[in-house]
């Protein structure tokens, strides 16, 4: 029987599928923890859905709960539905509440529901709190795993509940200890700090931070990232109907969400709609969600073009304008995508909001205008290099310097103008752009050149 070590030596996918089918768990765990993480997701990614599966039931579960974390979601979502519910249940019972919900919201309602079945009362428990709530609020991003005690307790009742139950609270992200009344309702915090150095008779209620600040369970990322703006804390407290303490909202948690808004944004405004795509998904998936963008560009385009038909005669008559056509429909939309994307990454910051597309133009007809005098010349330049002819520059370089400044307006204001009226910026943004300013571009330079067309055909 060939060791593990040799069996490395080839595609490691490869050998740890063999090595799941031949039921040789030992050498199995022991390639998963020779493979640095990195590597590792490489190889789950090679392995089809029902192939992880396999690979995973043999692991252990805090094992396979590792493998789980490190692997993208979607990835990790379709192994766990491979899964027999108890085996998936093992593996949910050693992951953070968080990732638990994310998971299991990947799944159908009847896979989720035969896992928790599985499941320990209280981890299920948890995982139907945090999923009743949408995935971009506070809770849905916030814990279940924190420190809560009787106002009425003493500092060293607490410490010793601490201290006997270190094993429990050994993966809590232990800063704050918070008091809760008999109804539940939120009193106040402790800092860890203030707790240890208290007199051991004091009770709780005389260290509490009463009235600590509080996040609502239903306030969204945007409100999210205003609040962790404000305030320097490593964690608020999630409350729901009225003061109801139902979670900590972690920072980490938060900035995290806000870096996967920014690359949510960046796969929209490139056209790949509907979430997260992998080479691994199904084609027709990722096909459809592909195709929804492309055929609303047809019609945007052809919209665009129509406005060639218009000036025919023009562009028969001279026939030069055809070559830089494209060159001006094309760099214009770079200019603008640039101040779209701007736009976007200010949004998610949270340092531009909706209604001061005002002040964002200001900023941006500036730039475009200095950008479009700059590639106005350059392309002019090539121009009557080419031809010759410093009408046709100058018909070129005055349409691009125009279509730049256009360009940037829309792409600077659009976004947030489409987002004040609720919909996606990332998403409608790229249309827009790539419609008006194809239109404007070919406008610009046919126009012009209908205008001075003695002079260019002499």
């Amino acid at each position: 029987m060939a060791e593990p070590e040799a069996l490395a030596e080839s595609k490691p996918w490869e050998s740890l599928l063999e090595l799941a089918r031949r039921g040789d768990a030992t050498s199995l765990r022991q390639q998963v923890d020779a493979l640095p993480e990195a590597d590792r997701v490489h190889a789950f990614a090679h392995l089809a859905p029902e192939e992880r599966g396999e690979v995973l039931a043999l692991l252990d579960p805090e094992r396979a709960a590792e493998v789980v974390a490190s692997l993208p979601e979607a990835y990790a979502a379709e192994a766990m539905g491979e899964l027999a519910p108890q085996a998936a249940a093992g593996i949910l019972e050693e992951l953070g509440s968080d990732a638990r919900a994310d998971l299991l919201g990947q799944l159908e309602a009847h896979e989720a529901e035969a896992i928790l079945a599985e499941a320990t009362p209280e981890t299920a428990e948890s995982v139907r709190t945090l999923l009743q709530y949408p995935p971009e609020s506070a809770g849905g991003l916030m814990v279940t795993e924190y420190v809560a005690v009787p106002e009425d307790a003493t500092v060293q009742e607490v410490v010793s509940h601490l201290r006997t139950h270190v094993e429990r609270y050994a993966g809590y992200v232990v800063q704050y200890v918070y008091a809760a009344g008999p109804d539940g309702a939120l009193r106040g915090v402790v800092p860890l700090r203030d707790l240890l150095l208290a007199r051991g008779d004091r009770s709780i209620a005389s260290i509490l931070i009463r009235d600590p600040v509080c996040v609502r369970a239903d306030a969204s990322l945007d409100e999210l990232f205003e609040l962790f703006d404000r305030h320097a804390f490593l964690g608020l407290p999630v409350v729901a109907d009225g003061k109801m303490l139902v979670g900590i909202l972690r920072r980490q948690d938060v900035d995290a969400a806000r870096v996967q808004r920014a690359e949510a944004n960046q796969l929209k405004a490139r056209g790949i709609v509907g979430g997260e795509e992998l080479r691994s998904m199904p084609v027709l998936t990722r096909s459809a969600r592909r195709l929804s963008w492309l055929s609303i560009n047809i019609v945007l385009n052809v919209v665009a073009a129509s406005v060639i038909a218009l000036y025919q005669d023009t562009l028969q008559a001279v026939i030069a304008l055809a070559v830089f056509l494209p060159i001006i429909s094309d760099m214009s939309g770079c200019s603008g995508n640039q101040a779209v994307a701007v736009s976007l990454r200010e949004l998610a910051l949270g340092v531009t909001r909706p209604t001061e597309a005002m002040r964002v133009w200001t900023k941006e007809i500036l730039v475009g205008c200095l950008n479009g005098l700059a590639l106005g010349l350059l392309l002019a330049s090539v121009a009557v290099l080419w031809k010759g002819n410093p009408t046709l520059g100058f018909v070129v370089g005055a349409a691009l310097a125009l279509n730049t400044v256009v360009a940037v307006s829309i792409g600077g204001t659009v976004p947030l103008l489409i987002k004040r009226l609720g919909y996606d910026p990332a998403l409608a943004s790229g249309p827009v752009l790539t419609t008006v300013t194809d239109m404007c571009g070919f406008f610009f330079v046919l126009s012009l050149a209908t205008l001075v067309l003695p002079m260019l055909r002499g």
